[in-house]
């Protein structure tokens, strides 16, 4: 694999891969990220096994191929580098090294194999539906203060988002409490989601979700079964 892309587009990617891996955990492949060049494209992927994080973007792909490299790590050396500069990934699958070089700095990164990364299983969604970025982001950002921290608790341990009755129509809510604090905060009900099933969004999924709900002219298209949320 060998791939050119410019810094600013690669440290968005890396910044969200590497705030999903977990720092410590007993199996090395999930502090990594997948980075997966083909055609036009590369895309990153990081999972921690209760949530996956997809990034695809625009690459000057010179050799297609997968790799897999610390998440951290690699995210920390981007992070040094200078606006602007052009960035060439370049793994060498014999070594199991990833090559990242920009103008005068280089570095040789050690890499697992693409097999060991995990696949998340597949699922069929029972509802698929669009809502604007600033709809899902008052959702989230006026109920999860009260999302319980006590991991005993785990049924508390996020924000249970719904479908319910108020005033004599449907809204989409959201509640979250600790046993002390109740939040909750409703939204118009937006079309095709009259069938969700309710579920808890994880504490780690809230603050993950959030981050991509800045953008206030974005439509987030949300995916849900009983038992995954995308």
């Amino acid at each position: 694999m060998k791939l050119s892309i410019e810094r600013g587009a690669l440290l968005k990617a890396v910044s969200q891969a590497q705030s999903v891996v977990e720092r410590r955990n007993t199996i090395p492949i999930l502090a990594n990220v997948l980075i997966e060049a083909e055609g036009e494209h590369v895309q990153f992927r990081a999972t921690d096994l209760d949530i996956e994080v997809v990034d695809k973007t625009v690459a000057q792909v010179e050799r297609a191929g997968a790799t897999t490299v610390s998440a951290v790590t690699l995210h920390e050396i981007v992070r040094k580098l200078p606006d602007g500069a052009l960035v060439t990934l370049s793994d060498d699958a014999a070594k199991g090294r990833l090559t990242v070089d920009a103008g005068r700095s280089n570095f040789s990164l050690a890499t697992l194999p693409k097999e060991d990364f995990p696949v998340m299983a597949s699922s069929e969604y029972d509802s698929n539906f669009s809502a604007p970025a600033p709809v899902l982001r008052r959702l989230f950002d006026k109920s999860k203060f009260a999302i319980s921290t006590e991991e005993t608790r785990y049924y508390l341990n996020g924000v249970y988002m719904h479908i319910a009755d108020s005033d004599g129509g449907q809204v989409l809510r959201c509640v979250a409490t600790d046993g002390h604090r109740l939040a909750r905060i409703d939204a118009d009900l937006p079309d095709g989601a009259s069938d969700m099933p309710g579920i808890i969004v994880p504490r780690k999924t809230v603050g993950e979700l959030r981050k991509l709900l800045e953008d206030d002219d974005v439509q987030i298209a949300v995916s849900v079964s009983e038992t995954k949320v995308r």
